[in-house]
């Protein structure tokens, strides 16, 4: 399916189409008469709260959804009842490993969980023989994108991984990157990505970083299979749903999670598939807890028990990073934009808006735009992406046809160890460089023990 510039915006790239992430009869109605039941791919989504209800509730709007896991039934049955309204009848969980060797039949699961959760599950799901759609960002460290990157050439299952800047949004981002390699903007190409303040959801203004109380987890919530492969705390409300971001013990913090999004995209416009991060430095300010405690208790040497029950990752942060291939990306808390800058011009995109003269240029210019239109089609695989929830669907059409997604895992990884790299630069405090022949830092113990975390006992992964 070809989409062309000008045209309206995705139905899924707006909050107001997913409807808590679950198609309307309408739209089911016509799915169903376009393709068999036979055609469809059958799907189960692991993780439903949240971001993980947008995703499956996308998921189910084409393909046939046929399950839903959630440590918090609460999500799980939500998800699932609102499936029940529409005429789908959803089976409920509430482990994953149950779901995935019950639903044989399932070709494909969407993960929407915490980071901490993202690779293990992805990981046992492709040797279930299931493929994988996963939010971003996809892995906690350096190690883990090493194992995931293995498991998916070893079980040869398609993977897209939830950067759905690169298929929707108006196409913004993908002829951003077409203008960036059209040599328009220049040959020595520089990206800001610039992103939001950690914005915590705490119910306390007068204390929105913590420490927070501890409490008694919710009946429907099984908190220690929440916490599965990270380190074991007191159960406190401010440690799930959104705030979840806010705590290195289950994600990167903002550098992360809405730095992989931009950062994913700066990769795409700036190098080939073989430039690395190499180098990081820069400063930020830590939410809570002070710098070097946070730094100990990610080493092993201070203790769960010392640790307070307060957000502790950076609040924001200005880090310069420097790729093998001689570009730097400035990783930034800010107004949300991506900028990049070359000798002959500069171009500004974000979800919003695509500007600058270069910009200006092409759309005046009928040739140069059939030129950008083409190279942004070559860019995503041939084809440009499809209006109707483009992400998901350049998922389930390259299930059909075995292509390689849009936002395949090793890109992916390429793009969020420079994310991890930036946070390891501003756990240390100081310039941290990686050698990507050798995937260490040289002559820094604890950078390179922070590439990778051990899991509690029972949650190793293995693939």
């Amino acid at each position: 399916m070809v989409a062309k510039f000008g045209r309206r915006s995705f139905l899924g790239t707006t909050a107001g189409a997913a409807l808590a992430g679950v198609a309307t009869p309408s739209i089911l109605t016509r799915l169903s008469a376009q393709e068999s039941a036979n055609d469809r791919i059958t799907l189960a989504a692991i993780g439903v709260g949240g971001r993980g209800s947008d995703i499956g509730g996308q998921a189910a709007q084409l393909g046939q959804m046929v399950a839903c896991c959630d440590v918090h039934r609460g999500n799980a049955e939500r998800f699932a009842n609102r499936l029940k309204e529409r005429g789908i009848e959803c089976k409920v969980y509430t482990d994953y490993r149950e779901l995935l060797a019950n639903e044989k039949d399932v070709d494909a699961v969407t993960i929407g969980t915490p980071d901490h959760w993202h690779v293990k599950i992805a990981t046992e799901a492709m040797q279930a023989g299931k493929h994988v759609y996963c939010e971003k960002p996809l892995t906690l460290t350096y190690a883990e994108g090493t194992l995931i990157k293995e498991a998916v050439d070893k079980y040869g299952k398609v993977f897209q991984v939830g950067t759905q800047q690169r298929s929707e949004f108006e196409m913004r981002f993908l002829k951003a990157v077409a203008i960036a390699h059209s040599g328009r903007l220049g040959k020595k190409l520089q990206a800001v990505s610039s992103v939001g303040k950690a914005a915590s959801r705490s119910p306390d203004p007068n204390k929105p970083f913590g420490p927070f109380p501890s409490a008694d987890a919710p009946a429907e919530l099984n908190w220690d299979l929440w916490q599965g492969p990270a380190p074991a705390f007191d159960f406190c409300p401010e440690r799930i749903g959104w705030n979840f971001r806010w705590w290195y013990e289950y994600s990167g913090g903002q550098v992360s999670d809405w730095g992989v999004h931009h950062t994913d995209v700066a990769f795409w416009a700036l190098t080939d598939s073989e430039g690395q991060a190499v180098s990081a430095q820069g400063t930020g300010e830590f939410m809570a807890v002070e710098r070097d405690k946070v730094l100990g208790f990610l080493l092993g040497k201070v203790p769960p028990s010392d640790m307070p029950q307060a957000f502790n990752v950076a609040h924001s942060f200005d880090i310069d990073i420097t790729l093998s291939t001689g570009n730097t990306i400035k990783l930034v808390s800010g107004e949300n934009q991506l900028l990049i800058t070359g000798e002959l011009g500069r171009i500004r995109v974000n979800r919003g808006s695509l500007t600058g003269k270069p910009v200006e240029e092409v759309d005046a210019d009928p040739m140069a735009r059939k030129e950008i239109e083409e190279r942004m089609a070559a860019l995503y695989g041939g084809e440009l992406p499809s209006r109707h929830l483009g992400h998901m669907q350049n998922f389930i059409d390259c299930i059909k046809s075995g292509r390689t997604p849009v936002a395949n895992v090793h890109d992916h990884v390429r793009a969020v160890n420079a994310c991890h790299l930036a946070n390891i630069a501003l756990l240390t405090g100081r310039k941290v460089t990686f050698d990507p022949k050798t995937y260490k830092f040289p002559g820094d113990d604890e950078a390179n023990q922070l590439m990778s975390r051990n899991p509690r006992d029972g949650y190793t992964t293995k693939v």
